[in-house]
């Protein structure tokens, strides 16, 4: 039988490519496929297609960076982590930034750092903690895992922020210290809060989660506190999927949140990274042999709450972005309300706080006369018209079933809360919102409104 002969192997692109030709080949087809499939996407139909409260803005250099950092495989948070770390500091204006895998976490790793027996005064159980009840629950859930009390005040009705008018009268001999978050990018009144902190000695965590690029008094949100905290879960002002940060002026809170953030160890070396102090043998413990490796020596009952290194690197392209979905936030809120004016009658909307350029997550509306029923109805108008939108969060926390027994204080009531709670929702102002959207947000939204308060008003009592 003939011997058989193979046939010769087809000459090909790809093999006469060095390694960074071929990366770069990789990322130019993926941006293609991006780019085919974000062509496929159907046209906005009034009705039909959805509107969304918040979404993912994202382009072909988000996609390329995450795939990109798989094909560097680094899983764990490494050297993307780092630089978005860096930069993230760097657009603050802060000395210290660090990741975390969610805004939830940034809270609890920024309060549970405030209980560190490394502070001269730690906070401890038993002590209160100043908040508001019109929040999102993870702003409030870390003082009560850490077996504080959370004392409630009222919201001012136009911002939806806490009543600086009543922080006075919630200060006790345990109060150590102010967790309030900037409401919907809306920030509250940085100077009276600062003042009252400071001439207590409290500790200030601002939740800048909603209000990443909100300025106050021309200066970022996130940069007065001891530590402030944002979120990149896809709805927030820039994204990573899931993840967050922690970020401070302070480099002993650094170091503690950091702590937290990486199973309490005492030891501060990068995953992947060992002795770069050059003492990692060194160290002497009261209880612990002498000269024990200090990679494994915990300071705090810690967690692990890292992201991943794939989600640092489109949070990079994301960062890049930021001004520009900050401009079109402001400028789709200002949109939109001038849409909303002829509802003046029947809703109130949110104000900016004085002092303050908010970079808006939502536009807040509150029934002039609140109405849960006629509330719902709306809700469900909206839904109809595939409309997003949500309420003010746990609108009341207390009213939840979660919060039936926690130990709290409440200071003059919570009337401007349970009115955002029954008669209060927001519409989204994200970037992804075109012209055509917001004329159809606005249109759905007028013709909700003046449905309900129309059958309200003509039903009988």
């Amino acid at each position: 039988m003939p011997e058989h002969t193979p046939p010769a192997p087809r000459e090909r692109e790809e093999e006469a490519l060095d390694e960074p030709a071929l990366e770069r080949k990789i990322l130019e087809l993926t941006a293609e496929l991006h780019r085919l499939r974000r062509a496929k996407a159907p046209p906005f139909v009034e009705g039909r297609s959805t509107i969304p409260y918040a979404g993912r803005v994202y382009d072909e250099r988000e996609v390329q960076a995450a795939v990109k950092a798989s094909l560097d495989f680094w899983l764990t948070l490494g050297p993307e982590g780092e630089a978005l770390e860096r930069e993230l500091a760097g657009f603050l204006g802060v000395r210290h930034a660090l990741l975390v895998n969610s805004g939830s976490s940034a809270n609890l790793v920024a309060f549970m750092t405030l209980t560190s027996d490394e502070l001269p005064r730690p906070v401890a159980p038993g002590d209160e903690i100043i908040t508001v009840a019109a929040s999102f629950p993870t702003t409030v859930n870390p003082i009560v895992q850490a077996g504080c009390v959370p004392v409630f005040v009222d919201v001012d009705r136009k911002t939806a922020n806490v009543d600086v008018a009543r922080l006075e009268d919630a200060r006790s001999e345990r109060t150590r210290g102010v967790m309030l978050a900037h409401t919907l990018g809306n920030p509250f009144d940085v100077d009276a809060v600062l003042a009252f902190c400071k001439q207590h000695g409290l500790y200030l965590v601002e939740d800048n989660c909603d209000a990443l690029g909100s300025l106050w008094r021309g200066k970022l949100t996130g940069t007065f506190g001891d530590l402030a905290t944002s979120s990149f879960y896809p709805p927030h002002h820039m994204t990573m999927g899931e993840g967050g940060a922690v970020y401070t002026n302070k480099p002993a809170l650094k170091k503690i949140a950091e702590s937290f953030r990486d199973w309490g160890r005492d030891c501060g070396c990068a995953s992947g990274k060992d002795d770069t102090c050059g003492k990692r043998f060194c160290w002497k413990w009261e209880q612990l042999p002498e000269g024990y490796d200090h990679k494994y020596v915990y300071r705090h009952l810690g967690y692990n709450l890292k992201p991943t290194d794939l989600q640092a690197a489109i949070g990079r392209e994301q960062l890049k972005k930021l001004p520009d979905f900050g401009a079109a936030r402001r400028r789709n809120f200002a949109a939109l309300r001038g849409k909303l004016g002829e509802l003046e009658d029947v809703l109130d909307f949110v104000e900016a706080t004085p002092g303050a350029d908010p970079s808006w997550f939502g536009l807040l509306m509150v029934l002039k006369r609140p109405d849960h029923a006629k509330l719902v109805e709306i809700c469900r108008a909206l839904d109809a018209r595939k409309i997003g939108h949500r309420r003010l969060f746990g609108g009341n926390l207390l009213r939840h079933p979660a919060y039936r027994k926690v130990r709290h204080r409440v200071v003059g009531g919570l009337e401007h809360t349970d009115a955002i709670m029954n008669g209060g929702l927001f519409v989204g102002v994200y970037p992804g919102l075109t012209d055509e959207m917001l004329e159809a947000l606005a249109r759905g939204v007028i013709a909700a409104v003046r449905g309900a308060v129309e059958r309200h008003t003509s039903s009988p009592q």
